[in-house]
């Protein structure tokens, strides 16, 4: 199954949460797309619970089924509470982290410099964007890519690190300091609920 490359505005909307991470999306328009988007009915199965909370996370880390499922049976390889490894794996993906630092505006364009080959991981050319990265690791930007417009342009406009990343501005680069706790990942995010989906 193709990645989903269509309007991340209207999952949004779909979804009524912001996924990529602006909240423009909601601001005109907080209620689904589509002819009857303001009056449909609210009432969910718990089945359909479930399925949305996974398709909302799907969509914000922009990964396909497989993919994602990848990450949740690695999740249960490890110690401790399995929805909270889960999300902590996802974040720890060379694209997030790109655009978590500052360097892309969106996970998208995040992904896109990471698979055109303009960042690297500890001095080394990496461009697979699902590449995971592990406390202690260096994220920068390729010597031929420092003067990228879309780059500048994303840190000029970024005005939040998260606290297990030390970006430094004037080399362009983000050291992963250790994983991240819960608090710090979306709080829109039930991750109970994909546990249980996948459970069925």
């Amino acid at each position: 199954m193709a990645r989903y490359t269509g309007s991340l505005w209207k999952k949004s909307r779909r979804y009524g949460i912001s996924l990529t991470g602006t909240g423009k999306e909601l601001e005109k328009r907080p209620y689904a797309p589509g002819q009857h988007g303001p009056n449909q009915r609210k009432k969910q199965s718990e089945y359909g619970l479930q399925l949305q909370e996974k398709q909302k996370l799907r969509f914000m880390y922009g990964l396909t089924e497989r993919q994602f499922r990848r990450i949740f049976d690695d999740a249960a390889k490890q110690k401790g509470v399995h929805g909270e490894n889960f999300m902590i794996l996802l974040e720890s993906r060379l694209d997030n982290l790109v655009y978590r630092a500052g360097l892309a505006r969106t996970r998208r364009q995040a992904r896109q410099l990471v698979g055109h080959g303009h960042i690297t991981v500890d001095g080394g050319r990496v461009d697979i964007p699902s590449y995971r990265i592990k406390p202690g690791q260096v994220i920068g930007v390729r010597e031929k890519s420092q003067d990228l417009d879309i780059i500048a342009e994303a840190i000029e406009v970024n005005n939040f690190v998260p606290e297990y990343l030390t970006f430094n501005e004037d080399n362009k680069e983000a050291t992963y300091n250790r994983y991240p706790e819960r608090s710090e990942l979306p709080s829109e995010i039930n991750e109970a609920l994909i546990v249980e989906f996948y459970s069925r």
